[in-house]
């Protein structure tokens, strides 16, 4: 919503202030300007993206228009699933969490937080962290590793399509001027012709260079940046629960390996210790 309230702003005093100067609205009308422009950027976006990079930046600006999900909310069910995962694992043994590492979806712990459980990374990154300590495939101190490889490879693949809207953004003045040499090409055409034709042509190329430029400055650039702090907010989720799990693989307490990820949180999301044990016991206690 905040994208689009941005959006409109930006419309709005662009055009306000055109009009308020006595500008007419169908000036700025060319769509074969807009074609020009538009069609040029989503080419060498082709050109220059894999298939999945592709959807990836579909879903990332999709993602702008939600905002992050990872809210205070978000964190405190996460906190309680995690606390109620790790208490069940000291009392009773690693072994009991297998039966809701391996089956997620019919865990009586996991079924409880459906905003974990329906984020489909999350809940890979931490059954896929707690798996190998469960069969003993590799021991607690080399968790980090591990999980910090993953880590790593979820930030490249988001920045790959930020990267890629990025340098669409930077290229649209270029398209711009193609388009306004365009337009210049046809006026020397009818150089010859009435003087009201011309100065329309002339109009016409200048609202392509125009329009690349507020295409780019106005809408293209500023979405890269929510993007990339859409995509920091889902990265700082994912290594809340990568610090959580390796503090609780190396021997913390439940309550401490979870104020490990609390730590790490910023102070919008950073609950105090004090709603932290608190939350930890309704967790517990099931109010």
């Amino acid at each position: 919503m905040i994208v689009i309230i941005g959006c409109i702003v930006v419309i709005a005093s662009v055009i306000g202030g055109f009009m308020w100067e006595d500008g007419k609205l169908l000036a700025l009308w060319h769509p074969s300007e807009l074609l020009v422009i538009g069609g040029s950027a989503l080419g060498a976006t082709i050109i220059m993206s894999p298939k999945k990079v592709l959807i990836d930046l579909v879903a990332q600006l999709l993602g702008t228009l939600k905002g992050s999900p990872y809210t205070k909310a978000a964190y405190e069910e996460l906190f309680k699933a995690l606390y109620e995962l790790f208490m069940l694992g000291r009392r009773n043994g690693m072994i009991a969490l297998e039966e809701h590492v391996l089956n997620p979806s019919t865990s009586s712990i996991f079924t409880k937080y459906p905003g974990l459980s329906g984020d489909h990374h999350a809940m890979e990154l931490l059954c896929g962290g707690l798996r190998p300590i469960i069969d003993g495939k590799v021991k607690p101190d080399q968790l980090k590793l591990l999980l910090d490889i993953e880590l790593d490879c979820m930030e490249e693949e988001h920045h790959q399509p930020v990267d890629v809207l990025s340098k669409m953004g930077d290229a649209m003045p270029g398209f711009g001027i193609v388009a306004a040499v365009l337009g210049i090409v046809l006026t020397m055409g009818s150089i010859a012709g009435p003087i009201d034709v011309i100065g329309e042509k002339v109009a016409a190329a200048l609202v392509g260079t125009f329009l690349g430029i507020l295409i780019s400055y106005g809408f293209i650039n500023p979405l890269t940046v929510n993007m990339t702090f859409v995509g920091a907010a889902k990265l700082a989720y994912y290594r809340c629960i990568a610090n959580s799990v390796i503090g609780f693989a190396n021997g913390m307490a439940p309550i401490m390996a979870v104020e490990v990820a609390r730590r790490g949180l910023s102070s919008e999301l950073k609950p105090t210790a004090d709603d932290l044990e608190n939350l930890l016991k309704s967790a517990v206690s099931g109010k």
